[in-house]
């Protein structure tokens, strides 16, 4: 009995511990594909391009100047010398309040001086053959400067009547009717200059040594994507604490008018 447990027992361990002939043959066609398996790549074929250091703001066009007309002295308005949207010239006479006192006034001052100059001159006579003293020579000189005096007020008073263009430009809505009686805090227009337009936007802070006078941008304007170019002229002084933002201005030369202050670019 015990010959006989041992000869199963090394015939047991010889079948665990030393392959067998068939599981060799059966085992090596696996490891021969194992051997051939391919490795999947993710590939990409580099090509040169060019890269621009651009960034992309919104602003706003606004006119290169701008004025709220409105007259210098109180009064009631005569005549409106203009028409709405119309371009104007420089120095352009645009209104005119009554002035009738103001005329009258000067026109007799303007009749005291040729009087009066004509007393300066006798007493220049007299006293150069010292027949009147030097002080009656010297009154009649102030009364004359004084008269002069009085002209000039009067006459600064009476352009104070009138209302003229400051630059040239468009004149816009006109606020005023012929017989309203205004002051000065009363506009009677706007007047815009559009002949050039003015960029204005905000940068982020770190483009604030970058964005110099004389550097190129363009722009496009809502509804119209006709690329224009403009010139950075300034920036401002100092960065806004509160957005982190550089405000800039570039000027655009604007042939004919064909924008308008106030667009959005």
């Amino acid at each position: 009995i015990v010959a006989i447990v041992a000869t199963t027992g090394a015939f047991m361990a010889y079948n665990t511990f030393v392959p067998q002939e068939n599981e060799e043959l059966t085992d090596a066609p696996e490891k021969v594909n194992k051997s051939k398996r391919e490795l999947n790549v993710r590939s990409l074929v580099i090509q040169p391009r060019e890269l621009t250091d651009a960034i992309t703001i919104s602003g706003t066009l606004m006119p290169d100047e701008e004025a709220s007309l409105s007259f210098e002295t109180s009064g009631k308005i005569t005549e409106i010398y203009f028409e709405e949207g119309q371009y104007t010239k420089k120095g352009q006479l645009l209104a005119k309040l009554n002035d009738a006192t103001l005329q009258a006034n000067f026109k007799r001052l303007q009749a005291q001086k040729q009087l009066t100059e004509d007393r300066l001159r006798r007493q220049k006579a007299l006293l150069e053959k010292e027949a009147v003293s030097q002080e009656a020579y010297q009154e009649a000189e102030v009364a004359m400067h004084t008269l002069l005096a009085e002209s000039e007020h009067v006459e600064a008073q009476i352009h104070q009547t009138e209302l003229r263009a400051p630059f040239d430009g468009v004149i816009g809505l006109r606020q005023v009717s012929v017989g309203d009686f205004v002051n000065t805090s009363i506009p009677v227009a706007n007047i815009t200059a559009t002949n050039r337009l003015k960029i204005e936007f905000s940068v982020p802070e770190r483009y604030a040594n970058q964005l110099n006078a004389g550097k190129e941008l363009s722009f496009t304007c809502e509804g119209d994507q006709h690329t224009r170019y403009a010139k950075i002229y300034a920036t401002d002084s100092r960065v806004n604490t509160d957005t982190r933002t550089l405000t800039v201005r570039a000027m655009y030369d604007n042939p004919g008018g064909a924008l308008v202050p106030g667009r959005y670019v």
